[in-house]
């Protein structure tokens, strides 16, 4: 059975920022009232390292792929 019409799937990227943004929110607020703020900063730093790591990564995998000019 083929459906020709299918209609598009549904954007969900800014659901998924937004949802991440609260859910580390109530993360960083639980860490907070358990261990203080030392755990919250040392889990932000270490998730910005992680991300730029990532990011680092990602731009290297695509300029390998990238034609020359």
């Amino acid at each position: 059975m083929r459906h020709h019409n299918m209609p598009s799937a549904p954007d969900f990227t800014k659901a998924c920022i937004v949802m991440f943004g609260v859910n580390l929110s109530w993360i960083f607020l639980l860490l907070w009232a358990l261990w203080g703020l030392l755990a919250v900063a040392a889990l932000g730093w270490s998730l910005n390292r992680w991300m730029t790591w990532l990011d680092m990564r990602r731009t290297a995998e695509f300029e390998r792929f990238s034609p020359r000019q």
